[in-house]
């Protein structure tokens, strides 16, 4: 009897109740359709999405994709234009010759849809998970002007160098709903850096999606003995438009409430990337801005098929801490940058996923298309 009770907890768990269940009601978010089934393509055409895979690509992996759309629309954000969409605030000087950058981020409670029939209550920067993908230069001072909208508390703790009374924590810019807080400091140092809401419980709020990344470009002239490398992650500078680069953030998320994650992505919508691939440029490089924000999951990871890429930990460093690897992993929080290229390989469909079987198949999983030119 402990056996079969053993095997039925097995067989029976929440995310097979989850999406199971859905398919037995005729959802359309489910993985393993029957022979038949068609998947669709998803909304819109952007830069950095190609068009629809071929039908062959996706019968081969019909068995492991949501099938259907999620309203792109209805949400206010689209993972193929969210993959290249840097919010890079307005720009004045201070009296002291010093460049000001401002943001506006508002915490907005907003039901998103993660996977086609699937609705999440999230909470949310500017309408978004995750939020604006906020980019800056080492050395500019920083103003973040912050509403909260929503119907808890929140705040933003930025993972930089800033005061105590700007950190984000109970006391230090934790604010009520209506209320209004502004976040100074100077931005540094440069590297892939995170934001998230530190209210209590702190679980809570970042699992319901308030997180973003925050990338701090170095600036070339504090870095003479490497300022090449430090323009061409210097948004702006011609040897920057080099590059092709990506915001990723890997997200899960607990449509249950029951401390445990029935949905994987990266940057919210399960298996986004499988159905409009990330188009690239065989030819030039590749720059990941990568961070994990996963709750309930002591670790994550990103591998890379049929090709390695060099790591910088953290973005600190202008040259890479791990070299021609093509799996790393991160604990939550953990973020760095990914630099590769394809310009030995043919032209083609290149998996990534993490290395853990079952966040792929629940939706962590993509595709980069490799092209010649993109006409």
């Amino acid at each position: 009897m402990a056996e079969v009770s053993m095997w039925f907890r097995e067989k029976i768990s929440r995310r097979g109740l989850l999406w199971g269940g859905l398919a037995a009601a005729g959802g359309s978010a489910i993985a393993g359709t029957a022979a038949g089934q068609s998947v669709h393509s998803g909304h819109g055409t952007t830069s950095a999405a190609g068009a629809a895979p071929p039908q062959a690509h996706l019968a081969a992996h019909r068995s492991m994709i949501t099938v259907g759309d999620v309203d792109n629309e209805r949400n206010g954000f689209d993972p193929s234009r969210m993959v290249t969409d840097w919010e890079t605030g307005s720009v004045s000087t201070l009296p002291d010759g010093r460049i000001l950058r401002t943001f506006e981020i508002e915490a907005v409670d907003k039901e998103i849809e993660i996977a086609p029939g699937i609705m999440f209550p999230a909470w949310t920067y500017n309408g978004r998970v995750p939020g604006p993908a906020l980019r800056a230069t080492e050395g500019e001072h920083l103003r973040i002007v912050f509403r909260n909208s929503g119907s808890h508390p929140h705040s933003m703790h930025f993972h930089g160098i800033h005061a105590a009374r700007m950190d984000g924590v109970p006391g230090a810019g934790l604010i009520g709903p209506g209320e209004e807080f502004v976040y100074e400091f100077d931005a540094r140092p440069f590297g892939c850096h995170l934001y998230h809401c530190h209210a209590l419980p702190l679980k809570r709020h970042i699992h319901k999606g308030m997180y973003g990344l925050f990338v701090i470009d170095p600036d070339p002239a504090r870095h003479p003995e490497l300022a090449d490398v430090a323009r061409s992650r210097l948004l702006g500078t011609p040897e920057n438009a080099e590059w092709q680069e990506f915001a990723m953030v890997m997200n899960g998320f607990d449509t249950n409430f029951d401390n445990g994650n029935e949905v994987y992505a990266v940057n919210t919508v399960a298996h986004a990337y499988m159905k409009r691939p990330i188009r690239i440029v065989r030819n030039r490089p590749v720059r990941i801005y990568l961070a994990n924000v996963v709750e309930f999951d002591p670790i994550n990871s990103f591998h890379l098929h049929a090709n390695f890429f060099d790591y910088f930990e953290q973005g600190t460093t202008l040259t890479p801490t791990l070299r021609t690897v093509d799996l790393i992993t991160q604990v939550q929080a953990q973020r760095g940058i990914l630099e590769f290229t394809y310009k030995d390989h043919e032209t083609g469909l290149y998996m990534f996923h993490p290395h853990q079987s079952e966040f792929t198949e629940l939706g962590w999983t993509g595709m980069f298309d490799v092209v010649e030119a993109v006409a």
